[in-house]
């Protein structure tokens, strides 16, 4: 038989070859927390809902089947660890793993809710997947920036401007001392402000701002399309262009295409960044869908260079230990567990880091308080703390660089401002408050 209880094995100890996940389990009134863990081991695996007396039949399908081996009561839930066979999944595809680990167990009626915390990818995995291309370090070469933050600004408003507005913006923050402009996340290919336009004019400025101030400059290039041929055409436009990057919106695109774009990437010698747009829908209901942190680890395991990872302090719901995490499995070689949060142990191998972007809704007054909780080896993402400043979007970039620089030399921001008239006006315009 193969019953929902088969799939509950409590005596079983994983080992180096088992995909391990973390869910938190609701379970209904009128089902029992044994069979509503084995409905979400077996929904995920290889069972159904009624029996059909697989292990007779198909012996060797056990092989490939989850088993639930950890079960911990809470006061709001229960917590379970389910060990996945990694020969239950095809190499190099994100998207099957998803499919099963994270596919129709959400919509159950066997579960009230479930969250899934965290996935711990195997050793096989970490080669099968190309991780990150040029890493924390290949992007700060780049920019020649060894130790301090990297800073970047999206064009407000983010979409509705025309091209030559949106490529004098990215003139103006550059020459203010940040290093890259970013387009937001449903800035693509609008009437009003064409890709290939927009690429050539913006990195037109991009060489002037270069230039001018003895910098290096970059563009992030968000090149999310119809299709991933579409897509894949984009990047080799930036490229042609004299482009350092691409961005996608990983969610809304799918893993597939980030996948696409990573192979293709490769051949062009192009970064990407990553943009979490959407996640919020699976990852904010803490009862329900599944964290931040599991879409940071994919992003790894795929190989993107930079990913959004929240700020704790800014507009965006973002809880500390969440942040954090995300953190840790960007950039960090062993993770170890998190037993209170129910992270689970990492081994990221020789894979490359990933360069965290803490965004939404900073401004000069508050990242000091981001860099004392992340350090320093981070991207700075501003919007209207760059845009919002009163002497317009140059000041806004000049008074962000002195605030950064004021962390770095162990000064107040006040101090620093003495001498820069641009965060004097920036603190005067938001203090030290987050934007709620």
């Amino acid at each position: 038989m193969a019953g929902y209880e088969d799939f509950v094995d409590l005596e079983y100890k994983p080992n180096n070859k088992d995909v391990i996940a973390s869910f938190k389990v609701k379970v209904p009134d009128w089902e029992t927390p044994e069979k509503a863990f084995g409905a979400v081991a077996s929904e995920s695996s290889v069972g159904t809902w009624t029996d059909l007396n697989i292990w007779e039949k198909y012996p060797h399908v056990k092989k490939v089947a989850a088993k639930v081996y950890s079960i911990e009561h809470s006061p709001n839930g229960y917590w379970i660890k389910i060990a996945y066979p990694e020969d239950h999944f095809e190499q190099n595809n994100p998207s099957q793993i998803l499919a099963s680990i994270a596919g129709n167990v959400f919509g159950m009626k066997a579960v009230d809710g479930l969250r899934l915390q965290d996935i711990s990818f195997t050793k096989t995995m970490m080669k099968e997947y190309r991780g990150p291309q040029f890493g924390i370090n290949g992007i700060r070469k780049i920019f020649n920036a060894e130790k301090r933050p990297l800073m970047l600004s999206v064009a407000k408003p983010k979409v509705g401007m025309t091209t030559a507005e949106h490529a004098d913006i990215g003139y103006q923050i550059w020459t203010g001392g940040l290093d890259l402009l970013k387009d937001d996340e449903n800035l693509t290919n609008q009437k009003f402000n064409p890709f290939k336009k927009r690429v050539t004019a913006s990195l037109k400025l991009r060489n002037k701002a270069e230039k001018e101030t003895g910098e290096r400059k970059s563009y992030l290039i968000n090149v999310t399309a119809p299709t991933v041929q579409e897509m894949i055409e984009r990047a080799r436009f930036v490229k042609k262009e004299g482009g350092e990057y691409v961005m996608i919106d990983i969610i809304a695109s799918g893993w597939t295409a980030v996948n696409s774009l990573r192979e293709e990437c490769e051949d062009l010698g192009l970064a990407i960044h990553a943009h979490r747009a959407m996640h919020g829908a699976m990852t904010r209901n803490q009862d329900h869908g599944f964290s931040m942190n599991c879409v940071s680890k994919f992003a790894r395991l795929i190989g993107v260079d930079q990913l959004h990872i929240g700020t704790v302090f800014g507009k965006l719901v973002s809880p500390k230990e969440e942040v954090l995490e995300c953190q840790k499995n960007l950039t960090q070689v062993k993770v170890k567990p998190d037993m209170t949060h129910h992270y689970l142990e990492q081994n990221w191998e020789k894979m490359e880091q990933v360069f965290p972007v803490s965004s939404g809704g900073l401004h000069p007054g508050i990242v000091d308080k981001i860099m004392g909780l992340l350090g320093t080896n981070i991207m700075l993402q501003l919007g209207g703390g760059v845009h919002g400043h009163p002497n317009g979007s140059y000041a806004g970039a000049v008074a962000m660089r002195a605030a950064v620089e004021a962390y770095l030399d162990k000064i107040s921001a006040e101090e620093k401002a003495k001498t820069c008239p641009e965060l004097k006006i920036a603190l005067k315009q938001w203090g030290h408050t987050a934007p709620k």
